[in-house]
């Protein structure tokens, strides 16, 4: 045999040496396959990523995986768990796969960018991932809300849904108050209990619900409320708006302010009434009711008032008849005055009189009586 013929067959049988430890190498890294659906997810600072990843085993042969995180960011913390287990390595049979959890803290102080790592299993497979943090990191307290302004009239309570969140590292505890114009009223609310003050967990967000009431006479207007949440190392300020479109206030009374009148039982007593518009905003559909004692009756002219400008007055004539078996005394009838927004009552004092049938009739008993005691002196008396 020839040097040259030596020569190939030794180079032949390391030719196949390589190609079979190539392809025992290529079977060892495909007998186990890491998959997620999700391998670039965009989030802001400060939220958690939660990845379902599948450890598919593609062998023969049950495989024993260590599973492992390489690459995450410093400062980043995450956590991998099976089911309720923190776990390090994972037994898998033959074609079977299994999830595992892998929990991503992405902290708040953090740059805007893309952050890559990487999930191992073992030698065998390696599965790549990228975070892309959308916005530049912060470490302050966030007071928002999505819709900051508000319409109404002075009747009105204004209320204002906020989202308070806690975007510092520590568990904070904020104090609310705030700067409105003097007489208005602003409360705050969280889970539907007033508060002045809240926990709130590190990166936590609560909502709270802003109430805004304005003072009785406060003119039509745009009117700015700032309100703050404050802690010990950070605040945040709010500016909310109310819109007062006017006010709706009534007065209802009599034209000489008198609220008494007499009247005999059985009969009828009109009396006028005075409405006034007393608010800043057009009154409309002014209906007047009443309560009155049993079998009394009052009705109404006009029975109702369409409109009424701010300012001006309306006259409406109540007549009232009293039960005809009412005895002598005095009796209390109450007139209301309605609109959807606004209302206002008086009540009238009404005396009731003995009829005048029945004095005559007591005049006419009293001299028969006594002409019935001189008719008998006269024809006794003298025995």
């Amino acid at each position: 045999m020839s040097t040259q013929t030596k020569w190939l067959r030794l180079l032949l049988t390391l030719s196949l040496g390589v190609i079979c430890i190539v392809g025992h190498a290529n079977q060892a890294t495909e007998s186990v396959t890491l998959y997620t659906p999700y391998t670039k997810i965009s989030v802001p600072p400060g939220e958690s990523i939660d990845y379902a990843i599948d450890v598919i085993n593609n062998s023969k042969e049950i495989q024993n995986v260590d599973i492992s995180v390489s690459g995450m960011p410093r400062g980043w913390n995450y956590s991998l768990k099976s089911g309720a287990w923190t776990i390090g390595q994972l037994s898998i049979l033959p074609g079977e796969r299994k999830s595992v959890s892998l929990k991503v803290d992405v902290p708040l102080q953090v740059n805007k960018g893309n952050y890559r790592f990487n999930i191992q299993a073992g030698g065998l497979n390696s599965l790549p991932l990228v975070v892309n943090v959308s916005e530049q990191g912060t470490y302050k307290t966030e007071f928002t809300t999505s819709q900051a302004n508000m319409q109404g009239n002075v009747n009105s309570t204004f209320t204002f849904n906020t989202n308070l969140r806690n975007r510092t590292s520590d568990k904070q505890q904020y104090a609310f108050m705030s700067n409105a114009p003097r007489g208005w009223t602003v409360t705050f609310k969280s889970n539907y209990q007033a508060v002045t003050a809240i926990d709130l967990d590190a990166n936590a967000t609560q909502v709270i619900t802003v109430e805004i009431k304005a003072p009785d006479r406060t003119e039509a207007g745009k009117y700015k409320i700032p309100i703050r949440a404050t802690s010990s190392s950070s605040f945040t300020d709010l500016e909310l708006e109310v819109d007062i479109t006017g006010s709706y206030n009534m007065e209802l009374s009599t034209p000489t302010g008198l609220l008494s009148a007499n009247i005999t039982a059985g009969e009828s007593k009109q009396l006028e009434l005075v409405i006034v518009n007393t608010g800043s905003s057009e009154l409309a559909d002014i209906k007047p009711e009443y309560t009155a004692p049993t079998n009394w009756s009052v009705t109404f002219d006009p029975k109702k008032v369409d409109k009424l400008q701010p300012g001006k007055s309306a006259q409406v004539f109540a007549t009232i008849k009293a039960d005809k078996k009412a005895i002598p005394g005095d009796y209390v009838t109450n007139i209301e005055t309605k609109t959807p927004e606004v209302s206002s009552k008086v009540s009238l004092r009404i005396s009731v009189e003995t009829p005048m049938l029945w004095g005559w009739v007591g005049v006419l008993v009293i001299l028969v009586a006594l002409g019935s005691v001189y008719h008998l002196f006269r024809k006794y008396g003298r025995r």
